[in-house]
């Protein structure tokens, strides 16, 4: 059987012609099976539905090129309409579930959407969001009316060049910027996923990530549809299931991040034999070598490590599939793409140096939405995205992360802003400085923990900044610890220092 894979196949489409083209060629090929809802969706199923969808949010009058925000768990119906969106023109929305109900409302109101599609278990979470708002979108509980064809509507005109993809992505400041990312891009991130792996239409994917997460919906759904393979889809991570999923639906690779690594060794029994199981895939946070080499001992699975950004729809750098070198605590080489390690002037300095990494190819995002100067400050005027990442590039190619130029908290593949954790805790009137920072973490890669010095006289304690913190930003963002210093440590221009910080956590 062939593992090649080419771009050639779908350069230059939308992700509306791959549809097409999927659903002619292979109809009854299976897409997507849903096993909670027990639900198997061709390809000829795909199009009928998303056709569908396209035409019905048309009749509403949506216009082509308006956004659409998606807050659903994952399932079918979550990748009908996110892929029906796409198919009719409009710009894919995601919500994130985790992100805290003011990042919700946030987004829902610098996205502009039109309309806002919940499931049973989320209305309520986007109906706190929407309390605030001046604008509200609508929020529809998507149901089967909206994948059949009805009369009054077609969908609206889109190429490789339409934007497809809203997605938001924290960073340094305590808002986070909304990616935009063009069908090509899109295409090109499943299709970077597709090459490294050598997927072909005989695989099939296992997608426990979520798909408002770019991991989840650029490698797990956009990865099988340009290879014209498969993607098994349960509603969320569960560590009593995972290997059953891959057993029952013979499934030839997964992809999670590390934190899930980490529970299924520790939590976890294969429980018999996977024949059709080729590898596992590790991404958006670094892996812990000793953790990796665990895993693959305990399960005889290889896990692949690979790097990806949401403004790069996913993978850039992927370690090779066995017989292949893997180099254990790199994140790889490039496929589909272009890396180098730059000087601050975008140059790229000699092998085993330390530099930015910075990144240029088809799957880097078009801009941030509504946001010129950051836009500006992260793509060059030839085309490359600065990471923000610290790395080195050794003899052969394979690229070693060291450190980050920017202050951002990864916790489970999630990005958090350090200055949206301090800004809530700001927000107390006893705080007098604030700044949050990272721990290392077994589990998370990252943890979130706080540093406060509070006035005088004050009765403030932990539990009560830290529930502050669970009722603004979500708990899954909310800090671990709070520390109480007499003063946090600062630079010689009076900044506040957050490694300093971190270093002085250690020895609380």
């Amino acid at each position: 059987m062939s593992r090649s894979f080419s771009m050639d196949g779908v350069d230059g489409l939308s992700v509306r012609d791959v549809i097409d083209m999927r659903a002619d060629a292979k109809p009854n090929g299976v897409y997507l099976i849903d096993p909670v809802a027990r639900e198997t969706m061709t390809f000829r199923d795909l199009r009928v539905a998303s056709r569908a969808f396209a035409a019905r949010l048309a009749a509403e009058g949506v216009e082509p090129g308006d956004t659409v925000a998606y807050a659903m768990e994952n399932g079918a119906d979550a990748a009908r309409v996110i892929l029906g969106c796409l198919y009719g023109g409009y710009v894919a929305t995601a919500i994130n579930l985790v992100s805290g109900v003011s990042t919700i409302s946030y987004v829902l109101e610098h996205s502009e959407a039109a309309l806002v599609f919940i499931d049973a278990n989320t209305g309520d979470l986007v109906a706190e969001a929407m309390t605030k708002l001046a604008r509200k979108p609508r929020a529809v509980t998507v149901g089967p009316e909206w994948f059949v064809a009805t009369e009054g509507g077609e969908p609206g005109a889109v190429s490789a060049l339409t934007d497809g993809l809203l997605m938001y992505t924290s960073g340094t400041t305590g808002r986070p910027k909304g990616v935009l990312l063009t069908h090509t891009s899109l295409l090109a991130g499943g299709g970077n996923t597709a090459l490294a792996h050598q997927l072909s239409a005989e695989d099939c994917a296992l997608c426990v990530l979520p798909v408002y997460h770019i991991n989840g919906l650029c490698v797990t759904v956009m990865g099988p549809l340009v290879s014209g393979g498969s993607v098994v889809m349960p509603k969320k991570f569960s560590v009593t299931s995972f290997w059953n999923h891959l057993r029952d639906h013979r499934c030839t690779w997964f992809s999670v991040v590390p934190t899930q690594i980490s529970y299924l060794l520790h939590h976890s029994d294969r429980g018999g034999d996977l024949p059709a199981l080729r590898f596992g895939r590790s991404a958006s946070a670094p892996l812990s070598p000793d953790v990796q080499s665990a895993f693959e001992d305990k399960f005889g699975v290889p896990v692949i490590e690979t790097m990806g950004l949401t403004e790069t729809a996913a993978q850039i750098l992927s370690n090779p599939l066995p017989p292949g070198v893997r180099k254990i605590g790199s994140p790889g080489i490039p496929f589909g793409n272009e890396v180098l390690i730059a000087d601050p002037d975008q140059r790229e300095v000699p092998r085993g140096e330390e530099g930015e990494v910075i990144v240029r190819g088809p799957n880097v995002m078009r801009c941030y939405r509504n946001n010129h100067e950051a836009t500006s400050a992260s793509l060059t005027g030839d085309g490359w995205l600065r990471t923000g990442d610290l790395g080195r590039m050794d003899a052969d190619g394979y690229v070693f992360i060291t450190g980050r130029l920017k202050e951002l908290i990864i916790k489970g593949g999630e990005n958090i802003a350090p200055r949206e954790i301090d800004d809530v805790l700001y927000s107390h009137p006893d705080v007098i400085e604030a700044a949050a920072f990272a721990k290392a973490s077994e589990n998370y890669g990252q943890t979130v923990e706080a540093g406060v010095q509070v006035r005088d006289g004050a009765d403030l304690t932990e539990s009560d900044l830290l529930d502050l913190c669970r009722s603004a930003v979500g708990a899954f963002k909310a800090p671990d610890r709070i520390y109480f210093l007499a003063e946090l440590p600062k630079g010689p221009s009076g900044k506040i220092q957050r490694m300093k910080l971190a270093e002085m956590a250690l020895n609380f």
